[in-house]
């Protein structure tokens, strides 16, 4: 909706039509189509809680080890304080739970790059539970270590719609100052990868 439109509705009016904004850009991030990269995680008996499924803040590690692993595997990320030319400093979190999972089940993680700025990137992040089926999925290291890109046939053992959404913002800082850096062309450009299929 046009901003001079909303400007001449009531305020009462205007939430509305932001809030329905809002839904439809949820309902399109709960699908594989928002985003580029894939990641398999297996989960542990470890991340269950008392009532059976897989705690909340385990989610977070889920969103995490697939941010990072995609910047080590895609973009180059040096991960050694001492040596790495810059950190990353996850600044901001967001998980929406709407469905749980639980060990032994072998969910995959979901990413997409929302905005690069100068030294800060913008993630969109879901969790997508595997179809129902008495058929183990068909995995394997490669997949764990390398991840997939959208389009993949094996995506089609997950399901059509996240169990978990989420998002984040790192800023990279230069570990000796801690202050914010520019990001590298060759490190923007596996970021920008994942840009191509971001629109809602």
């Amino acid at each position: 909706m046009a901003s001079w439109v909303l400007r001449l509705l009531p305020k009462n009016i205007h939430f509305l039509a932001t809030s329905s904004e809002n839904q439809r850009a949820g309902g399109y991030h709960r699908h594989h189509k928002a985003y580029g990269y894939f990641l398999p995680i297996q989960t542990r008996w470890q991340d269950n809680d008392q009532y059976g499924h897989v705690n909340n803040v385990v989610y977070y590690s889920y969103f995490d080890t697939i941010i990072n692993h995609y910047l080590i595997r895609y973009c180059g990320l040096e991960t050694g304080l001492l040596t790495s030319p810059m950190v990353g400093f996850m600044v901001t979190n967001q998980c929406t739970f709407h469905t749980p999972v639980s060990f032994p089940q072998v969910p995959v993680a979901a990413l997409a790059v929302e905005k690069v700025g100068h030294s800060s990137v913008h993630y969109r992040l879901a969790l997508f539970p595997p179809k129902p089926t008495k058929e183990p999925l068909s995995v394997d290291h490669h997949d764990f270590s390398d991840g997939f890109f959208f389009g993949h046939p094996k995506l089609g053992q997950f399901d059509a719609v996240a169990c978990t959404t989420g998002s984040s913002v790192h800023v990279f800082v230069n570990p000796a100052t801690n202050k914010p850096m520019g990001i590298p062309e060759d490190f923007r450009r596996g970021l920008l990868r994942l840009m191509r299929l971001v629109s809602a």
